[in-house]
């Protein structure tokens, strides 16, 4: 039996919210029409979604499942109806964009140009690491993801579609008490910093190629807050040239990893062509980069 789309909303948004009564309210209908709904579904589906815990209740695995292809689905629909909206000159078009810190940071707030270029699009921007961005991308709750890759990346799902933008080269960052930054293998000893699931895989795997295993003590995404526990002694750390070219803290030292590069890309999720806001906006972050 085909689902219905309100209650697969109403699945998606009790599991995001974590309860019924915050998802009634998300969503205007009162708490005894979300209980219908999710009965319903479960009835449709012939699967246990929801089970009741003390005063509450949580998802199933059959419910965080459903719910987690149901946000993709629902994701889909909201922007297939904004983008045919746009085609038929409903409005001027929406486009959302996600990136990651140290491009947010540098050059993709010149997109924002796009918006004064187009005084009736609607451009949005948000931060997000590039398994976040994806799975908004996928999900349809954003049109662009910038987002980069090593040479160890796993290949991404089919249907993302990727833009290369530019190489982002990696640095090796100690503080400038240490003298010469000097390679990988100095700092075998010593305590690592790192950030996202990404930048740990390419830390481990180019720390491997010089012969260790590097101890791993603090963990952020916040390029400034590296770079400071650096200054301070608290560990070595490697971060992509545009973190340094957005921020550098002074008392850091770098040092270019030769053949470690990330690439950058655009990647917009679907078959071609994509909707002219998105188009607009992959275009402009080309001529930017």
């Amino acid at each position: 039996m085909p689902l219905d789309v309100v209650r697969l909303r109403v699945l998606v948004a009790v599991a995001r919210t974590g309860t019924v009564t915050a998802a009634a309210r998300e969503l205007h209908y009162s708490q005894p029409s979300v209980s219908h709904h999710l009965a319903r579904l479960e009835a449709e589906t012939g699967a246990k979604l929801v089970q009741r815990v003390g005063r509450g209740i949580r998802l199933t695995e059959a419910g965080r499942l459903l719910a987690e292809r149901g946000a993709e689905i629902l994701g889909r629909l909201d922007a297939a109806s904004t983008e045919l909206a746009a085609h038929v000159g409903l409005r001027a078009g929406r486009v959302r964009l996600a990136a990651f810190p140290s491009a947010l940071g540098t050059f993709v707030p010149a997109a924002a140009r796009l918006a004064r270029d187009h005084p009736g699009l609607d451009l949005r921007l948000m931060e997000a690491e590039p398994p976040e961005a994806l799975r908004l991308l996928r999900a349809g709750r954003v049109d662009v993801a910038v987002v980069f890759r090593f040479g160890e990346t796993a290949p991404e799902d089919d249907g993302v579609r990727l833009v290369h933008l530019l190489d982002d080269p990696s640095l090796l960052v100690t503080p400038t008490a240490y003298g010469d930054a000097g390679d990988l293998a100095a700092y075998a000893d010593g305590t690592w910093i790192t950030g996202c699931e990404r930048c740990r895989a390419h830390l481990l795997a180019l720390c491997a190629e010089a012969g260790f295993t590097p101890r791993v003590s603090f963990t952020t995404d916040d390029y400034v807050a590296v770079q400071a526990m650096v200054a301070a002694g608290l560990g070595t750390a490697i971060l992509p040239r545009l973190a340094l070219s957005a921020h550098r803290h002074p008392d850091v030292r770098v040092s270019e990893l030769p053949g470690s590069d990330r690439r950058v890309y655009a990647a917009t999720y679907g078959e071609p062509p994509d909707p002219p806001a998105t188009a607009a906006l992959v275009a402009a972050l080309l001529a930017i980069t």
